[in-house]
């Protein structure tokens, strides 16, 4: 909505056979230029009172729980209006696919997810329209954040050389956050107001409140309609400011308050488990890949591939066959081989089709996102892959953490700069 329509009030007009009904809409918040309706508002409300039900989280009071939704629509109307002028678009096909997703990771079909969510008194559309604007913001944050974090090989050995030291440094916490924010160059008197409303949250928490509820109700972190929960995190994958408190916590302890320049952090762990074994077993492997196009078919693709297994069986060497038939140029100048392959290193279907066959023995063709494979399986073995292991988690972890940093610095300095009026607060 443009800055020349924020003013307008809008009504909703329904009549009967007599009497007139009269509805009226308003404007809670201006961001930049754009203002937030307490229809938008108690619409995401409704969408969020659903997810918290079926994660059987605790409602919070109502008025703290409408703030906290407006915030949440204020800094999501902010990172829209961004993408958009960065042009940022997500088409249908993109839409369609992110919701396909959705339904597939909750093991439904589309038609399914589409009754599950009218049933619990979500449009479909609006759903879509959700999905269109998460979408969106992740592929802008993406672009702003983690397309810039790079992690060096000096950060990974001095993260190995301090994960050494901690004798629970393969531990994994599951951990629970509350983030009261202190906007940038905020005065004393501000700065004061905050602490001392972390400080009765804490006091709160440490006496039997509900800590879910309570993020629900304060947090600013970007967790706040998950409970505050952070997930399952490992020591390089904790923010730097929790890295050293978390080791000493016990389960179910609370502590805080802890100060950045983000503000007051609270912060509790529900479980610790330990780590994992890294010794992995891995197969080595050849194959042949044949790629179909508009010339050539399916069925074009895995007949060659038949008439070059026939080829093989009656002696022909599969490396020379592959060196000059395979498709896939990467592995061909050598035969065809691709290595010592771990769990995960494939696509499921090629990990599927090599998982029993036989060493020494050629699969039958078989067919990936990439084209048709014939595959000879050389050898297996246990590998101990601890120090590769080691090393390619530090780097995911430390990538994590610093995205989490930077995004949350990120999204503070974007709602600084903006012109916000919150009509709810002023209430």
């Amino acid at each position: 909505m443009r800055k020349s329509l924020i003013w307008l009030i809008v009504f909703f007009i329904s009549s009967a056979a007599i009497a007139e009904t009269y509805l009226v809409d308003w404007i809670v918040a201006v961001a930049n230029e754009e203002a937030i309706t307490y229809s938008e508002l108690q619409k995401e409300i409704n969408t969020l009172e659903v997810e918290l039900k079926q994660r059987k989280t605790q409602m919070p009071p109502r008025k703290e729980f409408e703030k906290q939704v407006l915030e949440h629509l204020i800094l999501n109307r902010l990172q829209l209006q961004l993408a958009d002028k960065t042009g940022i678009k997500v088409t249908d096909n993109d839409l369609n696919s992110a919701v396909n997703k959705i339904a597939e990771q909750n093991g439904m079909k589309l038609e399914t997810l589409q009754q599950t969510l009218e049933k619990d008194g979500l449009k479909f559309e609006d759903f879509r329209s959700r999905v269109r604007d998460e979408v969106a913001i992740q592929r802008l944050q993406q672009r702003q954040i983690s397309n810039s974090v790079t992690i060096t090989d000096r950060e990974v050995d001095n993260f190995l050389v301090s994960q050494a030291k901690q004798s629970n440094s393969e531990n994994e916490y599951h951990l629970l956050h509350i983030l009261i924010a202190v906007p940038e160059g905020s005065s004393p008197e501000i700065i004061d107001q905050k602490k001392t409303k972390a400080e009765k949250l804490l006091k709160s928490l440490q006496e039997g409140a509900d800590f879910k509820q309570a993020a629900i109700s304060n947090s600013d972190g970007r967790q706040a309609f998950e409970g505050g929960d952070l997930g399952w995190k490992k020591m390089g994958e904790i923010p730097a400011l929790f890295a050293e408190i978390v080791p000493t916590m016990q389960a179910d302890e609370i502590k805080g308050l802890l100060r950045n320049s983000s503000g007051f952090h609270i912060i509790k762990i529900q479980e610790i488990r330990g780590g994992k074994q890294l010794v992995v077993s891995q197969t080595k492997a050849r194959h042949i890949l044949i790629k179909t196009n508009d010339v050539v078919s399916d069925s074009e693709a895995e007949s060659r591939l038949l008439q070059l297994k026939e080829r093989i069986e009656a002696g022909q060497s599969f490396n020379e066959l592959a060196s000059a038939r395979s498709e896939d140029t990467a592995s061909a100048k050598d035969g065809g081989d691709l290595g010592w392959l771990s769990p995960g290193q494939a696509v499921p279907e090629f990990e599927e089709a090599i998982q029993n066959l036989p060493i020494g023995k050629l699969s039958p063709p078989f067919k990936t996102r990439y084209g048709w494979h014939l595959v000879k399986v050389e050898e297996r073995r246990n590998y101990d892959n601890t120090q590769e292991a080691e090393r390619s988690q530090a780097t995911r972890q430390l990538r994590q953490r610093k995205i989490e940093e930077e995004l949350q610095s990120w999204t503070r300095q974007l709602r600084d700069e903006a012109y916000i009026e919150n009509r709810i607060e002023k209430q």
